[in-house]
């Protein structure tokens, strides 16, 4: 039986050190002249539109739909130089060696589920080199509610693979509780990964199917699918 494994990006395959908070932030000053902390949001496991309607409220600005248009694409501008000029970030410990055996494998069908607009996601993916491991995925253009999107990637997955992919046979990885609430909402299995914001206690909290304090060890995470 076939298996559609679900990532997240920030936290989970790459760290990229604050490159789309910065960029952001710049693009707020740059389109609207107004500065927000984003430090101030709790924007870990959201999407790029649902933080956009909270940097909104934050400053006093109507989020309305050209203004949300108009700021994530000076984002989606900025958001390459940031990558490249920022600290250097990483493809995480041990997820580039799962994402190559998991793309080898004919069992195995791979897309994203994340909270990054689709052209972020690639900017992101193809800055490290990993986006060519993704066909689908469901992203925050989809909707702002992270809990939405489950729906939206089975919809793509059968697409590409002619396969109604059911519950028990769908695993959605993240480092936040609001990606294993995601994947409980569609009956998924979940994976939580401790290379985030969230420790490996607090996500075991919101119960996952699974939890790694990192993917370091391939073995492991490939012994643990493989039971499902």
């Amino acid at each position: 039986m076939k298996k559609l494994i679900l990532w997240d990006i920030d936290g989970t395959i790459i760290v990229s050190h604050g490159s789309g908070v910065r960029a952001m932030e710049k693009a707020l000053t740059q389109r609207f002249g107004k500065i927000c902390d984003l430090t101030q949001i709790d924007w870990a496991g959201r999407t790029d539109t649902w933080i956009t309607g909270e940097v909104f409220r934050h400053v006093g600005l109507p989020d309305t739909p050209q203004n949300a248009h108009d700021y994530l694409e000076a984002y989606l501008q900025i958001l390459p130089k940031e990558l490249r000029d920022g600290p250097p970030g990483q493809v995480l410990p041990g997820v580039r060696d799962l994402l190559e055996i998991l793309h080898q494998r004919t069992d195995v069908a791979q897309g994203l589920l994340t909270g990054n607009l689709k052209r972020g996601a690639e900017i992101k993916l193809t800055h490290f080199q990993v986006w060519h491991y993704f066909e689908f995925g469901a992203f925050a253009d989809d909707s702002p509610r992270r809990n939405d999107l489950g729906p939206h990637a089975l919809r793509r997955a059968k697409e590409r693979h002619a396969i109604d992919f059911r519950p028990e046979q769908t695993v959605i990885i993240g480092d936040t509780p609001h990606d294993i609430e995601c994947g409980r909402v569609i009956g998924a299995k979940t994976i939580g990964v401790a290379t985030g914001r969230y420790s490996l206690a607090e996500l075991a909290a919101h119960q996952p199917t699974a939890v790694f304090p990192n993917f370091a060890d391939t073995a492991a995470f490939l012994r643990q699918m493989d039971t499902w």
